[in-house]
């Protein structure tokens, strides 16, 4: 008993010493404190502005030149209303450069005065591999001056994809897709897919280009860099892979080439305005057999050898017009007539997709066109069936490696590009 006494006293101790000592909150008087202040005078507001300065105000802007720009159109449009910097782009030789051409970008930095700091214009070089830079500046006593800098071209690749409504062209436009993409695109599966015929409503294609740069800003398209079609539920596939040393091509992701021994047109993009096989003659009349292919395309159009091969014939023969031979293997020759200009001699070897004359209409033509015949040991062939027929190369086995990893990383672009199309479509 005794002990349980001390016990009890004890545990009362200790909760006697936990118990708070400090008043509730809640029993606590409130206070309400009100203090006025007086509102910063006039002199107070200039006092601090004259004490911090502020920055100097520059405006920037971008544009793109016309053909029919002046000095002072060109600024004016650009914000600029500076009496000075017109003089000088006028009379400058450096500055002048920058007049008379379309197409040239163009950024200004200016005051909010509409005074011209500094103008930044950038084109291509002849070249194409590089670009020119044109800086006019006005110096800390206000005198202008201008130079000419040389820059390299960076590259870097755009991911685009589209779905045909009514044709490919008007995909690529309503997906922002510069035409020269949307014509290499059109090359590339020109072997599996006729363009003009094959296309339909709900195909889609996605792809990976090149963008050549000048600081940043894009100043052409390079090359198609991969690239997927979807043609009436078939999927078509290529990448571009070169290495140094050997010619570079397109391939499937299988390693097939997508590059056959014929091409399927001699000029880039155009239409078949008369096919293979029986037709109403346009001149003679009646129904004769075509032994060829007729491309419409204004005169002066480039004509390509769809295949290595050499010039058999070149000049002007009856009914052909101004036509050029040339000779492939297994006594294979391709015919190319109606040209307004050739641009072969006889004898010469050509590669495939080199340039041996221009669209004409001499002969007996009713019209620009080129006329194509393939003929196999003399024997009239369709040249369109002959082109999707031909064999493909593989990848080289000593480049397997190489091309897969190639292959890898396109892949994951065209997917990217694909997911980009879901998106829009959400």
């Amino acid at each position: 008993m005794g002990g349980l006494g001390v016990l009890l006293l004890g545990t009362g101790v200790t909760a006697f010493g936990i118990a708070p000592l400090a008043p509730d909150a809640s029993d606590l008087p409130v206070r309400q404190v009100v203090e006025a202040l007086s509102a910063p005078t006039q002199q107070d507001i200039h006092s601090l502005l004259a004490a911090q300065p502020a920055a100097p105000l520059v405006l920037f802007r971008s544009e793109t030149t016309r053909r029919d720009d002046t000095a002072q159109s060109l600024l004016q449009r650009m914000g600029v209303t500076d009496s000075q910097a017109q003089a000088f782009l006028r009379n400058d030789a450096v500055a002048r450069q920058l007049l008379g051409r379309a197409g040239r970008l163009v950024s200004v930095e200016a005051t909010d005065q509409q005074e011209l700091l500094r103008l930044t214009a950038r084109w291509l070089s002849a070249d194409e591999r590089s670009f020119t830079r044109l800086v006019v500046e006005k110096n800390p006593q206000g005198a202008l001056s201008s130079r000419l800098e040389q820059g390299a071209l960076t590259a870097s690749s755009r991911l685009a994809s589209g779905v045909i409504r009514s044709s490919l062209f008007a995909a690529t436009d309503a997906a922002g897709i510069p035409d020269p993409v949307a014509i290499q695109l059109a090359e590339m599966f020109s072997s599996s897919i006729d363009f003009r015929r094959d296309l339909r409503q709900g195909d889609r294609f996605n792809v990976v280009y090149e963008s050549l740069e000048a600081d940043g800003e894009s100043l052409r398209t390079g090359r198609v860099l991969s690239a997927e079609f979807v043609n009436e539920g078939k999927e078509h596939q290529a990448v571009w892979f070169e290495e140094p040393g050997h010619k570079g091509g397109y391939y499937g992701f299988d390693g097939q080439s997508s590059r056959r021994y014929y091409l399927a047109s001699p000029l880039e993009f155009s239409r078949v305005s008369s096919g293979y096989g029986m037709r109403f003659h346009p001149i003679t009349g009646g129904r004769k057999a075509h032994m060829g292919v007729d491309y419409a395309a204004p005169t002066g159009t480039p004509v390509r050898t769809i295949g290595d091969g050499t010039v058999e014939f070149a000049g002007e023969q009856r009914g052909y017009g101004n036509v050029i031979y040339i000779k492939h293997r297994s006594n294979q020759v391709t015919v190319y007539a109606h040209l307004s200009r050739i641009g072969v001699r006889k004898g010469q070897r050509v590669s495939q997709g080199d340039f041996i004359g221009a669209v004409g209409t001499t002969g007996a033509s009713t019209g620009p066109h080129l006329h194509l015949e393939f003929r196999d040991n003399g024997v009239h062939v369709d040249p369109l069936a002959i082109a999707r027929q031909s064999e493909s190369i593989p990848v080289p086995a000593a480049l397997r490696q190489r091309f897969e990893a190639t292959a890898q990383l396109q892949r994951m672009q065209l997917n990217a590009a694909a997911s980009i199309q879901q998106a829009n479509a959400q």
